[in-house]
């Protein structure tokens, strides 16, 4: 299949951008445009009305969107204005709104809406409101209510819940060091937040983090005079890390234990669930070293432990991301995902522990779960079944174990599915197709709407279009790129080159969607202004499978610049490229690549850039360091050969360093540490700060950043 898809696409790409183009990006289109006017046509904010398969978009009419509905059978039709809303908010006795605010349809019978001071649900039958959120709890940090009614909130570093205006301090001792209901373990293995309501809305689990033992690392700040220091807790490589416990609140009778989980300390309390019956709270404990995982059950009431249902352990690490799911009709069972097999996929369990059936199976990964249908006979899961560039919405019967494909055509759908789990809202697009929203029949697939086809929002723009290829590694693995030719190409001329990378875990830059899978058209800037640009995945991606991933163990580096080596052979093996004149540019892990394989095989790259990048692993946070590279005791060889600034004086070509200011995820030490060393040996390098950036350069000073580029390899490339 993909080798049919590779087959195709050049030549549509090549098509589509075939038609009389006269207009040249800027910087600004490249880089902020194309996310506002530049990005192809949408309808804003579709999604389904709960119990029904009528889907719903906010549409500009004069200025003011309107709600616009429709279904299969029906034409789309007015369905809410503002002055609509209004009149429901008079008769609710609410203030009424200036602008229409964002709205859930979609979350059930009532309509949840953000009004900007607070979050409030509307029936749309009787019009009342209640309030979900109220204008205090609102300005408060991490806000979440639960089902009945209750808010938890974060204020001067304590827990509090509240309801109906009654509110109940739940801890007493937080502080800088003891964190509560936040975040932990630095958001690795899936950790987005720290407030776990139980399903009948009563009970919250809530994360405690003490910090204290965490040695401050200092950040900047350069807008007070004089300039002030702002101290962060980062627990790098080998030193001492955070200690995580659970805590249970019961809203209704005020009771507060804290969950069992026992020792050592320093382990990780990930993939925090519920039992549907409120009863048990389940926790995926990880130890330090991240070879070894229990799946346990804790009493909410007393917080003692009950049992381990099962366990997982790897030689290299294991890493839980997803929460179990219960299935819908049947408390006793639930699903769990796990690359164990080396390809992530579900597994259906008891609840004693007991592996019922594997799932899903085949060297191809599922990267979401979408649901049950209102029966829960089925469940919905996106994967990359059909290719590792593509995403398509399937529907597994949990009796027979047979999925069937829903979505059609090759590229990626992003898809939402109805409350019924009848009628599917696909977001489709590849990389000759801006977009197209379909709405489908699950019954039957190939009933299909179309809502919208988007017009390539580029065609008056003189651009280069990408063309997926395929590079084989040294062993034999297929590497996904994108290849930009220049416009107005000439196969009789030689163009300079950019590549861009990234090489390491949880990121694919490489997918047959719109634009290649970038979320800007700097590539294509590039490309106007004469550049040959490659984009590779490399060993170490995402969605490609255990065994790619892991491939960097205690490591990294070693073979993404392998893969980089052959992706260089590839270039040189093309007529039109000028191999005395090739950049190299990437960003974070990318940044690390890039500045390690200056060093490693200097002379390839005539000139590279390097953001945000990692210098010495021993710098980094323990969570995701220690994961791919064990810690600097067990591993002090692999430490040894990636702590980059040891080898600067290797660098031949030229190479600048950007870094923001205020980066708290890749320190700024890290590339002070290789200018110091650079000096220390007489090795000239540029560097450019961002002050008041993080680790991303945000808004508009990210085009300024990509000028910088862009300046950078025109200078020592052309």
């Amino acid at each position: 299949m993909i080798r049919k898809l590779l087959a195709i696409v050049p030549l549509l790409a090549v098509a589509f951008c075939s038609s009389a183009q006269e207009k040249k990006l800027t910087i600004q289109d490249a880089m902020l445009n194309a996310r506002t006017a530049l990005a192809p046509q949408n309808l804003s904010q579709i999604q389904f009305i709960y119990g029904s398969e009528d889907y719903v978009y906010a549409k500009p009419i004069g200025g003011s969107p309107v709600w616009y509905s429709g279904n299969a059978k029906s034409a789309e039709k007015a369905f809410l204005t503002l002055t609509q809303l209004n009149q429901r908010f008079r008769a609710a006795q609410r203030d009424t709104l200036q602008a229409m605010p964002f709205i859930q349809f979609n979350q059930g019978a009532d309509w949840v809406i953000y009004t900007g001071t607070e979050k409030i649900a509307l029936n749309p039958q009787s019009n009342k409101v209640r309030v979900l959120v109220d204008k205090d709890a609102a300005t408060k940090q991490h806000a979440e209510e639960s089902s009945a009614g209750y808010v938890a909130y974060v204020d001067n570093h304590n827990l509090f819940v509240s309801k109906d205006g009654d509110k109940f301090q739940v801890t007493t001792d937080g502080s800088s060091d003891i964190v509560y209901a936040s975040s932990v373990h630095r958001e690795e293995f899936g950790i987005s937040k720290g407030t776990f309501w139980s399903d009948n809305g009563k009970l919250l689990a809530f994360y405690r983090m003490d910090q204290g033992m965490v040695t401050d690392y200092p950040i900047i700040d350069w807008t007070s005079i004089p300039a002030k220091n702002v101290n962060i807790k980062y627990p790098m490589a080998g030193d001492k890390s955070h200690h995580v416990t659970l805590g249970v609140y019961n809203a209704e009778t005020r009771a507060l234990v804290y969950v069992q989980t026992g020792e050592p300390a320093e382990q990780y309390l990930t993939n925090i669930a519920w039992s549907p019956d409120n009863r048990f709270v389940y926790i995926a404990v990880v130890n330090r070293e991240q070879n070894h995982m229990k799946l346990n059950q804790y009493d909410a009431v007393n917080g003692k432990f009950v049992k381990t249902l099962f366990e997982e352990r790897d030689e290299k690490y294991v890493e839980p991301l997803v929460p179990m799911l219960f299935l819908k009709n049947d408390p006793s069972k639930f699903i769990w995902q796990s690359n164990r097999d080396g390809w992530n996929h579900l597994y259906l369990y008891s609840t004693t522990g007991k592996l019922l059936k594997q799932l899903t199976s085949g060297q191809w990964e599922v990267l979401d779960v979408k649901g049950f249908d209102a029966k829960g006979g089925s469940l919905f899961y996106v994967s990359t079944e059909d290719s590792p560039l593509t995403r398509n919405l399937y529907a597994l019967n949990l009796k027979t174990g047979g999925s069937k494909r829903i979505t059609s055509g090759s590229g990626v759908h992003n898809t939402q599915v109805s409350s019924s789990g009848k009628t599917v809202i696909d977001n489709f697009s590849n990389i000759s197709l801006p977009r197209e929203i379909r709405l489908l029949s699950v019954a039957k697939p190939s009933d299909v709407k179309v809502l919208l086809r988007a017009e390539n929002p580029l065609q008056a723009y003189a651009v280069s279009a990408p063309q997926l290829i395929t590079i084989k590694s040294n062993l034999g693995d297929d590497l996904y790129a994108t290849l930009y030719k220049p416009v107005g190409f000439d196969a009789a001329k030689k163009y300079p080159v950019v590549v861009y990378w990234y090489g390491g875990p949880h990121a694919q830059l490489i997918t047959n969607s719109w634009n290649g899978g970038a979320g800007d058209y700097w590539f294509r800037f590039m490309a106007e202004r004469g550049y040959v640009v490659l984009t590779v995945d490399v060993r170490g991606s995402d969605n490609r499978g255990k065994a790619f991933e892991q491939s960097m163990f205690r490591n990294a580096g070693t073979v993404q610049m392998e893969d980089m080596l052959r992706a260089t052979d590839y270039l040189k093996a093309q007529p039109f490229v000028d191999a005395a004149n090739m950049g190299l540019f990437g960003w974070s892990f990318g940044g690390f690549v890039t500045t390690n394989f200056m060093l490693t095989h200097p002379g390839v790259f005539k000139a590279a850039v390097a953001g945000g990048p990692v210098i010495n692993w021993r710098f980094y946070e323990v969570m995701y360091t220690e994961r791919y590279m064990d810690t600097p005791q067990e591993n002090p060889e692999g430490y040894a050969a990636t702590y980059l600034s040891n080898r600067v004086e290797q660098l031949k070509g030229k190479l600048l360093l950007i870094h923001g200011q205020q980066d708290p995820v890749v320190v700024q030490q890290h590339s002070v540490d290789f200018v110091k060393h650079a000096v220390d040996k007489g090795v000239q390098v540029d560097y450019m700060i961002y002050p008041g950036h993080e680790h991303n350069v945000l808004g508009k000073d990210r085009a300024h950043l990509y000028q910088k580029v862009t300046d950078y390899f025109d200078l020592y490339l052309k």
